[in-house]
């Protein structure tokens, strides 16, 4: 879910607020570094020196190496092999394949500074997943830093009115991350109080969002999308992570020690309440889901893939990955 430009340290080109194959990158500054040729060994060191080395290839359930999160940090790629490894083990037989094709499961740049990998697992039709999603790209900066996003989405379909899971984590500087942690509402808070109260009162989410923001080092983050402002709850986490003093380590040790408590207690939220919950929803009301779901998902594709997409990775890639996305959308 792509979501954050204005906390990275350039100017963004768009407002970017897609939840799809995390994009919330500044695009123009990503650019810059793409029209260039490949930067020497020493450049690829230096713009990723804040992650740790990737782990070896892995084989078996994860052929395309997505599980790998080669340039995030250990904390970051711990975090996230264990949340896709919990939606996965607890839906697994509710989860179709990942039936996208090998150039947009895994896709770079002509000039190897920029790299992407998507995961797509639709739900069964007697399942009310609608789909997850989750990605990771990876940008070279004109300064030498690296940008790192990492972000899982779930999406449940009309036989059920529950929130659907986001995570993202956005690293532009070896102290600086940006976190946005939720349970997106499918309907209208304000018209339907007890939908309120079961989801986002009953379960307390609240004294997480309160934990996060009482870190010292934390700061809210205010997204300038006024789009993406009105999809989030009231508990939504929508932070920034600035560890200047305590540098790499202590913004690892938030990670490890805060973050990654905070997210696997909304996912395990999110699967107990809103996946495991039953929800009766009338046919009439069914209707009106489908045709928010679909137009968000459109929205996405509008605002953001098809903008962004073209210039960090080039026209000829952006076309077959914004196909594929489009084809997964509107089904």
């Amino acid at each position: 879910m792509a979501l954050i430009v204005s906390s990275l340290p350039f100017p963004p080109s768009t407002v970017i607020c897609s939840r799809i194959a995390a994009i919330p990158v500044a695009t123009a500054a990503c650019s810059v570094v793409r029209s260039r040729t490949t930067p020497s060994p020493c450049c690829r060191v230096r713009a990723s020196s804040s992650s740790s080395s990737p782990p070896p290839q892995r084989s078996g359930p994860d052929p395309d190496g997505f599980m790998e999160f080669p340039f995030a940090s250990s904390p970051v790629r711990d975090l996230m092999v264990e949340l896709v490894s919990t939606v996965e083990a607890r839906l697994g037989s509710q989860l179709l394949p990942n039936t996208l094709p090998p150039d947009v499961q895994r896709y770079q740049n002509p000039s190897g500074t920029a790299h992407a990998s998507l995961l797509v697992r639709s739900g069964i039709p007697s399942s009310p997943i609608d789909f997850i999603l989750g990605s990771w790209i990876y940008c070279q900066l004109p300064t030498g830093a690296a940008l790192n996003i990492t972000s899982l989405s779930c999406y449940l379909n009309e036989s059920t009115d529950a929130p659907n899971f986001l995570v993202e984590l956005i690293q532009s500087s070896a102290t600086s991350l940006v976190l946005i942690l939720d349970l997106p509402p499918r309907k209208d808070l304000v018209l339907h109080p007890g939908y309120l109260k079961t989801f986002y009162e009953d379960t307390r989410l609240d004294e997480h969002r309160q934990t996060i923001e009482n870190i010292p080092e934390v700061r809210r983050y205010l997204s300038t999308s006024l789009y993406l402002r009105c999809t989030v709850s009231p508990t939504a986490i929508f932070v920034r992570l600035e560890s200047e003093a305590g540098g790499l380590g202590r913004l690892e040790e938030i990670v490890r020690e805060n973050v990654s408590v905070v997210a696997k207690e909304l996912l395990g939220i999110w699967l107990d309440v809103s996946v495991s919950g039953t929800r009766e929803v009338e046919e009439a009301e069914r209707i009106h889901l489908r045709k928010r779901d679909q137009m968000f998902k459109s929205k996405t594709i509008e605002i953001d893939l098809g903008s962004s997409l073209p210039r960090l990775f080039g026209q000829e890639t952006a076309d077959r990955v914004l196909e594929a996305l489009k084809g997964l959308f509107s089904a």
